[in-house]
C-alpha cells in the first residue's frame, strides 16, 4: 500500500470502495431525509451496479482495497478489537449500562460479523429482552437502533483524503454521517500498512470546524481547490491551508470556492470535477453565477495565510495550473434543463482513471457525449440504484496513489 496523491487525474492505481450492504436495508421512508437518502435502493440491484463499477476500475489497472476488509485487519489483535468496540459504542452516544449492555453484544461476534453489525447498524430488537429502565428505550418508535445504520458509507470520499503522503480524517457535517471517519481514524491508527507510512494527518476529525472530502480536489502537486459548502466550513479551510503551508512544502496555493448551501451543490466535486490537465467539466451556473473565488497563499514574512478575493474562475485555474488555457465542459451542456437534470443525477462527478480518462454514470447522456467530443475516453457505469444516494464514480471512491 503506499499512500501519495498528487494529482486528481494521475492514474489511479490504489482506492478505498465500500460496497453497499445491509445498512440499506434498514433505510425505512420516515427516517430517509434523516438518513441523506430521497428514496430506499434495492439492495441486489446497487450490489450488481457496484461490482461493475470495480471490475472497470481492476480492468484499468487499480488495486481496490474495501473498507470493510480494512478495518478488519485493523482490529486483528484482542486488545485493538476490544478498544475497538469501547469506541463504536461510545461513537453511537451509549453510556452506562446501555454500553455495557451493547458491548456484550459486540463481543459475541467474529471478526467479520462485528464490522458488518457496526456498519449495518443495531436494531433494539436485535438484543435480547431485558428490563426497560429508562424513558427513551420505552419511547422506541422515536429511534429503533442502538447503533443507527451508515448507509452513505459507499462513498467513502468524503470520510477522509489522502493529500501528498499525508491525511485528511474530516469531521463530517451531517449527524447520520459523523461516525464514517471514525472508521479511518481507526484504520490509520492501528492497520500496519498505514502505521508502517507514520502518515501526517493534515486535518482531524476532532476539530470544531467541519471538512469533507467532495470538497477537495487535487489540481496539481501545488494547488488544491476547496469548496466552501453546506458541509465544509471557511474555518476548517483556513485551519488545513495553514497546516499544509506550514508542514507541506510543495502545496504553495488553495483556490477556495463559495458554492450555494443546497443539497444538491452539496460538495465542490457535484458541480467541478478535473478530466485531464486543463479540462474540467462543470456545472454551467458555477461560470455564469456571482460566486466567491478566493486564492490563498503562504505569507512568510507575516507567517500567515493571505486571501486574496477573485472573480473569474477561468482564469484563476489558468495561473495556478500555468496554462494558456483550461477547457470548461459544461455539464448537461448550455441547456438549463439538461444541466441541471443531469447535475442531480452527479453528471458533473467523474473520477478520473488517468488524464484524459474517466468514468462516469451513463445516465448522464447528454454529459457523456461532451465529455468525448472534448477528447475525454469515458467509461460509462450502471447507474439506476448507485445514483439514488446522491453521489457519483468520484464519491465512491477514496484514492490512495495516483502515478
Amino acid at each position: 500500500m503506499k499512500l501519495e496523491i498528487n494529482s486528481e487525474i494521475g492514474k489511479l492505481n490504489q482506492v478505498v470502495v465500500k460496497r453497499p450492504g445491509q445498512e440499506l436495508e434498514n433505510l425505512t421512508p420516515q427516517f430517509l431525509q434523516e438518513f441523506l437518502f430521497d428514496d430506499i435502493p434495492f439492495l441486489p440491484a446497487i450490489q450488481k451496479e457496484h461490482d461493475y463499477f470495480v471490475n472497470v476500475l481492476l480492468k484499468n489497472g487499480a488495486e481496490v482495497f474495501y473498507l470493510e476488509d480494512l478495518v478488519q485487519e485493523a482490529i486483528r489483535s484482542e486488545g485493538v478489537r476490544a478498544a475497538f468496540i469501547q469506541d463504536v459504542v461510545k461513537e453511537a452516544g451509549q453510556f452506562g449500562e446501555e454500553a455495557d449492555y451493547i458491548t456484550s453484544y459486540l463481543e459475541a461476534f467474529d471478526l467479520e460479523t462485528l464490522v458488518q453489525k457496526v456498519m449495518t447498524g443495531v436494531r433494539k430488537t436485535d438484543l435480547p429482552k431485558r428490563r426497560v429502565k429508562r424513558l427513551d428505550e420505552m419511547l422506541e418508535h422515536r429511534s429503533p437502533f442502538y447503533l443507527a445504520p451508515l448507509p452513505n458509507l459507499y462513498f467513502t470520499r468524503d470520510p477522509a483524503a489522502v493529500i501528498g503522503h499525508g491525511l485528511a480524517i474530516n469531521h463530517m457535517f451531517q449527524p447520520a454521517r459523523k461516525r464514517e471517519s471514525f472508521f479511518m481514524k481507526f484504520i490509520a491508527t492501528h492497520h500496519p500498512d498505514f502505521l508502517e507510512k507514520n502518515a501526517p494527518i493534515w486535518f482531524d476529525r476532532n476539530s470544531p470546524y467541519t471538512l469533507e472530502g467532495g470538497d477537495i480536489i487535487i489540481l496539481s502537486e501545488k494547488v488544491l481547490a476547496i469548496g466552501i459548502s453546506e458541509r465544509t466550513d471557511p474555518r476548517a479551510i483556513q485551519f488545513l491551508a495553514t497546516n499544509l503551508f506550514q508542514t507541506n512544502p510543495t502545496i504553495e496555493k488553495i483556490i477556495a470556492i463559495e458554492l450555494p448551501k443546497s443539497r444538491s451543490f452539496m460538495h465542490l466535486d457535484t458541480v467541478f470535477t478535473m478530466v485531464s490537465k486543463n479540462q474540467f467539466i462543470i456545472h454551467p451556473s458555477v461560470i455564469s453565477s456571482d460566486l466567491n473565488f478566493f486564492t490563498m497563499e503562504w505569507e512568510k514574512l507575516g507567517n500567515e495565510v493571505r486571501i486574496t478575493a477573485e472573480n473569474d474562475i477561468k482564469a484563476a485555474l489558468q495561473k495556478a495550473l500555468q496554462v494558456p488555457e483550461v477547457d470548461l465542459i459544461p455539464c448537461g451542456g448550455n441547456d438549463f434543463i439538461n444541466a441541471d437534470r443531469e447535475q442531480w443525477n452527479d453528471g458533473a462527478n467523474t473520477l478520473a482513471i488517468k488524464p484524459g480518462e474517466v468514468v462516469t454514470y451513463n445516465r448522464n447522456q447528454v454529459s457523456n457525449e461532451l465529455l468525448k467530443q472534448h477528447g475525454i475516453k469515458v467509461h460509462e457505469i450502471i447507474s439506476s440504484e448507485l445514483s439514488r444516494g446522491r453521489g457519483g464514480p468520484r464519491c465512491m471512491t477514496m484514492p490512495l496513489w495516483r502515478s
